[in-house]
Formats: C-alpha cells, sequence, structure tokens
C-alpha cells in the first residue's frame, strides 16, 4: 500500500457486551468501524475514523481508544453537549440481537463541517462508508456526504460501499434504496450482504444481487453468511468459500470483518477473489472472540496464512 492512508466514515458507538452473569463490558464498535479496525491491523498507512463525536467523557475515551490502536480522527468535529450512540449485545449461543440507543448520537452531525469533511477524505488511498452511515443522516447531510466522497473520488480515492440494510434505521425502504443507489453510483467496490439486499430488494439469488449492484459497480463481493461469497469483477466471476468454524463464540462483526480482509487484501494487490479467501479466514476469527474487535495479531495471523 502507498504512503496514502485509509478512512472509514460512520458511527463508532459504546458497546456494551453481555456476559454469563450480571456484569457487562464496555468497548467501542461499529459497522464502518470495525471495518477499519481490520484495514488499521492489516495495512500500514494511516487510520481516520470520519465522524462527529461529542465532548463527554465517554466520547474522550473513544476517541483516545481510537489513538492507542492507531486511528486517528483527522478534522472530525467535536460538537459541545453531544455524546456518542450505546448499542447492548445479548447473545443466544453464538447468534447476537442488539438494543440501540442512538436518535440524539453526535456522529448525525458528521456531515455539518463540509470543509471538515472533504479534508478528512483528501488524499485517501481508500474511503469507505455503508447504508448505516447514509440511514443516520438526514437528506441534506446525505447529499453534502455523497459531493465529498464523489470529489475524493475524483482525485483518486479508491471508494468502497456495504448497503448494510437495517429496515429500523430509515422511515421507509423507498427512502433506502435511492439512498443507497445514489451510494452505489459514486462507489467502486461494493460489498453487500445476500440476506440484507433480499429484504431491501427481493433478490431470489446472490447472482441477482451482483448483477443488479453491477450496473453501478464494477466490482461486487455477495457475502452469504456460512455460504460461499459471489465475487464479481467485470465479466470475471467466482464462488469463495467460506470458512467454516465448528464453535462459533459470537457472530458479531463477522461481515465488517470480512470487509476490512478484503479491503486490505485489495490495497495490496491481491485479486478479488484472492481478497475474498483471505477475508472469509479473517472473518473467522471474529467469531471466535467475543465482542465485533479481534485482536491485531490474530487478524494478521489469519490475514497472512
Amino acid at each position: 500500500m502507498s504512503a496514502k492512508g485509509v478512512a472509514a466514515i460512520g458511527e463508532c458507538m459504546l458497546e456494551l457486551s453481555g456476559q454469563n452473569g450480571p456484569d457487562w463490558r464496555l468497548g467501542f464498535a461499529g459497522d464502518t468501524f470495525n471495518t477499519l479496525w481490520a484495514l488499521t491491523a492489516l495495512t500500514s498507512g494511516s487510520a481516520t475514523y470520519v465522524s462527529a463525536f461529542g465532548d463527554d467523557p465517554f466520547s474522550q475515551r473513544q476517541i483516545e481508544f481510537f489513538s492507542e490502536n492507531g486511528i486517528g480522527i483527522g478534522a472530525s468535529p467535536v460538537i459541545a453537549g453531544a455524546r456518542p450512540g450505546l448499542y447492548a449485545i445479548t447473545l443466544e449461543g453464538a447468534e447476537r440481537s442488539f438494543t440501540y440507543w442512538r436518535s440524539d448520537s453526535a456522529a448525525r452531525q458528521l456531515a455539518s463541517d463540509q470543509s471538515a469533511l472533504e479534508k478528512n477524505l483528501k488524499n485517501q488511498s481508500l474511503v469507505y462508508f455503508s447504508g448505516i452511515t447514509l440511514a443516520i443522516l438526514d437528506p441534506d447531510a446525505r447529499k453534502a456526504l455523497l459531493k465529498a466522497i464523489s470529489s475524493a473520488r475524483a482525485a483518486g480515492s479508491r471508494i468502497a460501499f456495504d448497503p448494510n440494510y437495517r429496515p429500523r434505521l430509515w422511515p421507509d425502504r423507498e427512502t433506502a434504496q435511492t439512498a443507497i443507489a445514489d451510494a452505489l453510483a459514486v462507489s467502486d467496490i461494493a460489498l453487500p450482504t445476500f440476506p440484507d439486499e433480499q429484504m431491501l430488494h427481493g433478490d431470489r439469488t446472490p447472482d441477482e444481487t451482483a448483477g443488479r449492484i453491477g450496473h453501478s459497480v464494477h466490482e461486487v463481493v455477495v457475502k452469504n453468511g456460512e455460504l460461499p461469497a459471489l465475487v464479481v469483477a467485470g465479466t470475471d466471476r467466482q464462488e469463495v468459500a467460506a470458512v467454516h468454524v465448528a464453535k462459533p463464540v459470537d457472530t458479531t462483526g463477522a461481515g465488517d470483518s470480512f470487509n476490512g480482509g478484503y479491503l486490505a487484501a485489495r490495497l495490496a494487490g491481491f485479486a478479488p477473489a484472492d481478497a475474498a479467501r483471505r477475508a472469509h479466514r479473517v472473518a473467522s476469527t471474529v467469531v471466535q472472540v467475543r465482542g465485533a474487535l479481534a485482536p491485531f495479531e490474530m487478524l494478521r495471523k489469519a490475514f497472512g496464512e
């Protein structure tokens, strides 16, 4: 990878992980941050999390946690009186469910300063964002974000996008469809998840998802849980088998870490199918730990095997 860095845009939340008892563990996670975490472990340039932050003690600790792990916030605004969103994970076996408190999250103001946003995206090798990034913004903020991303792309950044459809975050399906289509139009790599696309568009097969998105994006990777990922780049189409984990501990962040592994491999020059194989190994590591973030050394070992 060149001296340029990687940037991810979105909302990193306070994460409460359920344990076997009355105690909870406080961490930091969120879909685009989880991906940036893996990218930071697996690439050598700078890493920037583009968002907006509060000025409360939890926000300050979050920023410190980023810095301790080599992740900056660039020119992201720190907003007086704002605070981070919060979610709690509850587990049944390895499957998770989430409860959220995020309606007044500072990250909803991540596009409030257009010049700061554009500065954060300038001269990045890769810019990554998701449908959740779009969903937490109002319509004008979405337009501002996509304008900044489009400018970064025109200046040479590679743009990657995961539609990551979460119905609860959108007023209706049609609004989500339109916003996500606008995001795909400025993207070079799309990383959809098939069950999400079934909900959003009624797709019947991963091929249908790849074909539809392929009208806008040259490189499409359709994730499908423990089933093979479908990798389509131009006329090349391959299915890449997932790595089976006999006894997963926690599936939180598996798809996000797949994205990080895939994008790191592509930045390193690996072909799309090879990148997907490495991404599956990274994802298989994450499901063997609690929470969304696996230790860097575990990620690096899985990526390089």
